[in-house]
């Protein structure tokens, strides 16, 4: 069994409350669980209002895949234009 998990730091620049960052967030977060079917959930910075920790896993059966997965939520993330990722790590175990 191979576990590849992810914690990306990203900012949001139109979000000017809890309220909406949280919008934004939740929104990410269901089409990457629906279209890579990952588990991920906001794992820091949770009463900031312009940055979060995310953080998701994938468990698969090769260290290739689990890259892969790994590689396209970053990109999926990255080609939104509500975020900006600020860092990212990766741990394959």
């Amino acid at each position: 069994m191979i576990i590849g998990s992810c914690s990306l730091k990203v900012i949001i620049y139109e979000s000017n409350s809890l309220k909406d960052k949280r919008q934004v967030i939740k929104s990410i977060m269901g089409r990457l669980q629906s279209r890579f079917n990952i588990s991920i959930a906001e794992v820091g910075l949770n009463d900031s209002w312009q940055s979060s920790i995310i953080g998701f896993v994938c468990v698969t059966n090769d260290v290739n895949h689990a890259n892969e997965i790994l590689s396209n939520v970053i990109k999926f993330i990255d080609d939104d234009g509500r975020v900006e990722i600020v860092e990212h790590e990766i741990e394959i175990l």
